[in-house]
């Protein structure tokens, strides 16, 4: 797959379920076994507030690459159909961004740089 050509939507699509695996095996490995423990935690991650703040905090960092904020721009600016249901827009669309820097870079092989970016995430928020 070609993340330079794939729509940022699809990208999100991948990268939010990425994102989730992480966040799952993070939980997990920190212990946590109980189910009521499972939603309460990764909504720490998950979120699209949690999403957005992220990104806001690693922009003002300056963690990202040029070509990941062309593709965060990407992601923010796509066209989507969905309302979010607990958030606004704005913060709906930053979310939406950083899933889709997710997906772009598995699409583009760069494993390594998702490592960089899930550690610099669990920096900011643990569980």
């Amino acid at each position: 797959m070609n993340g330079k050509t794939m729509p940022p939507l699809a990208l999100a699509y991948l990268g939010d379920a990425l994102m989730s695996v992480k966040v799952r095996e993070y939980i997990l490995e920190c212990g946590y076994m109980r189910p009521v423990d499972f939603q309460r935690l990764s909504v720490r991650f998950v979120s699209a507030k949690a999403q957005a703040s992220f990104v806001h905090e690693l922009l003002e960092q300056g963690f990202f690459t040029e070509e990941e904020e062309t593709v965060l721009k990407r992601g923010r600016n796509a066209k989507s159909l969905t309302v979010p249901k607990n958030t606004d827009v704005i913060t709906y669309k930053m979310a939406t961004a950083l899933e889709a820097l997710w997906g772009y870079l598995y699409c583009e092989g760069k494993l390594e740089r998702i490592e960089e970016l899930w550690n610099k995430i669990k920096e900011m928020r643990s569980v």
